[in-house]
C-alpha cells in the first residue's frame, strides 16, 4: 500500500498582497486610510504653520471673555457683561428653539396638506397642490425676507390697536382677540399661575417648578396609559374581545393636568394695548416670527408630498378591506392607512428635519441671533478666532443633526413593519 506525499506548505509571500483575492481588499483598504490620514496630517501642519506666521495659535479661551453685544431674543437671562460662551449657549438655545417649533408647526402642515392633496374635491387637491408648487420650487431665503417685510411693511403700529374715544372703533382688531401683529412685534397669550409654585435657580436658568410639575404629570398619565392599552392588548388576545379603552385613555390623559393646572390657578395673561405698546402676554421679534413661517411652510411643502407618496405606497385592497369591515373614510386614515405609512414617510421625514434646522442659520438675514448669528458672527468678529469658532460651529451643528437622525431612527425602529 503506498500512499502520496503532502504537497509541500508554503509560507506567505508579499506577492498574495496583490494577486491574491484573499488579501487584496486588505491591502486596498490600509493603502486608502495611509493616503486619507497623510493627506489630514498635511493640513492640520499647513494650518499650523499658517497660524504661527500668523503670530496666532489655536485655542479656546476667547470663550471666557466677555461679549460685550446685546442679543435681543435670550431665552435664558444674559446680557453684555457675560462671556461668549454665553452667547453662544443663547445663539445655540435659539437655534433649537426655533428648530423644533417649525418641525412641529411644518410636521402638521405637511400631514394635513398631504391628505388633502388625495382629496376627490377638485378644487381642494388643486388647491393643495398649488401651495405644494409654489413653496417649494422658490428659495427659503425668500420665503423668509417676504415673511419679515410683509411684518414690517405691512402689519400696523401698536398705537393702531388702541380704540378711538371718538368713534369707540381701533383701526386695526386682534386676531381671535388675542393675537396682534405690528410692525414691531407681535404680541401673543401667555400663562399666569395665581397659586405659583415658584422657580428653581440653576446655574443655566430659572426653571418654573409650575410646567415642571405639568410636565411631570404628562409623563406619569402618558405612562399609565401605555400600561392600560398593553392590558387591554393582552385581553383581546386571550378572550377575542378588545375593553373599551377610549374614554379611560382620555381621563387619564386630561384629568390629571386639568386638575393641576387648576389647582395652581392657570389662566391665560393676554395682551392690552396701553400708551404706546402691549403689556401682559409676550411680545415676540418679528425676526423670529419671519423665520419661523418661513422654514415652516417651505419644509411643509416638503412634508406634504412624503405623506402623499407614503399613502399611495400603501395597497388600495387596504382600504377596501378596512370599508368592508365598516370603517368610515376618516377612521380609514386614521386607523389603517397612515400606521402602515409611517414606515414609508418617517425616513425621507429625517432628512426634512435635518434640512430645516440647518436651514435655521439663515436667520441672520433679518437679524435674529442664533447660532450662526452669535458664535459665527459678532463673536467671531470681535475675536478674530475664525478658525476656532467655524470649526466649534462646524461640531455643533454635526452633533445636532445627529442626535436627530438618532431619536428618529429609534422612532422609525418601534413603528416599522414587524416580520414574523
Amino acid at each position: 500500500m503506498t500512499s502520496a506525499p503532502d504537497a509541500p506548505e508554503q509560507g506567505f509571500r508579499l506577492s498574495q498582497l496583490i494577486y491574491d483575492t484573499r488579501y487584496r481588499s486588505l491591502t486596498i483598504q490600509a493603502i486608502v486610510f495611509i493616503l486619507v490620514m497623510g493627506g489630514a496630517a498635511w493640513l492640520v501642519d499647513n494650518v499650523i504653520q499658517n497660524l504661527n506666521d500668523l503670530g496666532k495659535d489655536f485655542n479656546f479661551s476667547f470663550l471666557g471673555q466677555r461679549a460685550g453685544y446685546d442679543i435681543g431674543n435670550a431665552i435664558i437671562p444674559y446680557n453684555n457683561d457675560m462671556s461668549h460662551g454665553r452667547a453662544l449657549l443663547v445663539g445655540l438655545i435659539n437655534t433649537l428653539w426655533v428648530s423644533f417649533l417649525g418641525c412641529v408647526a411644518a410636521t402638521i402642515i405637511g400631514v394635513v396638506v398631504g391628505v388633502l392633496r388625495l382629496s376627490k374635491n377638485w378644487l381642494v387637491a388643486r388647491l393643495m397642490t398649488v401651495y405644494v408648487e409654489v413653496f417649494r420650487n422658490i428659495p427659503v431665503l425668500l420665503w423668509i425676507l417676504v415673511a419679515i417685510a410683509l411684518l414690517t411693511d405691512v402689519a400696523p403700529s401698536p398705537n393702531a390697536y388702541k380704540v378711538n374715544q371718538q368713534t369707540g372703533e381701533a383701526q386695526a382688531s386682534m386676531l381671535l382677540d388675542s393675537v396682534a401683529f405690528t410692525n414691531r412685534y407681535t404680541a401673543i397669550p401667555s400663562v399666569h399661575f395665581d397659586r405659583s409654585l415658584g422657580s428653581l435657580d440653576t446655574a443655566l436658568a430659572p426653571i418654573s417648578l409650575n410646567f415642571l410639575a405639568l410636565v411631570i404629570v404628562l409623563i406619569a398619565s402618558i405612562w399609565v396609559n401605555k400600561r392600560m392599552l398593553t392590558h387591554a392588548a393582552k385581553v383581546q388576545e386571550a378572550t377575542g374581545v378588545r375593553p373599551t379603552m377610549w374614554w379611560k385613555s382620555a381621563l387619564i390623559l386630561v384629568a390629571p393636568v386639568v386638575i393641576l393646572a387648576f389647582a395652581l390657578g392657570i389662566n391665560p395673561e393676554e395682551p392690552q394695548i396701553k400708551g404706546f405698546n402691549f403689556t401682559g402676554g409676550t411680545n415676540v421679534s418679528n425676526s423670529f416670527v419671519a423665520l419661523w413661517l418661513g422654514l415652516s411652510l417651505y419644509t411643509a411643502a416638503f412634508i406634504a408630498e412624503i405623506v402623499r407618496a407614503g399613502i399611495l405606497a400603501i395597497s388600495k385592497g387596504q382600504t377596501e378591506a378596512a370599508f368592508a369591515l365598516g370603517l368610515r373614510a376618516n377612521r380609514t386614515m386614521s386607523l389603517v392607512i397612515l400606521p402602515q405609512a409611517l414606515r414609508v414617510i418617517i425616513p425621507p421625514l429625517i432628512s426634512q428635519y435635518l434640512n430645516l434646522t440647518k436651514n435655521s442659520s439663515l436667520a441672520i438675514a433679518v437679524g435674529y441671533l442664533e447660532l450662526r448669528g452669535t458664535l459665527g458672527g459678532i463673536t467671531l468678529n470681535q475675536t478674530g478666532r475664525e478658525l476656532e469658532a467655524i470649526t466649534l460651529m462646524m461640531l455643533i451643528y454635526l452633533a445636532i443633526s445627529l442626535s436627530i437622525s438618532g431619536v428618529m431612527n429609534v422612532y422609525n425602529n418601534r413603528v416599522k413593519l414587524k416580520e414574523r
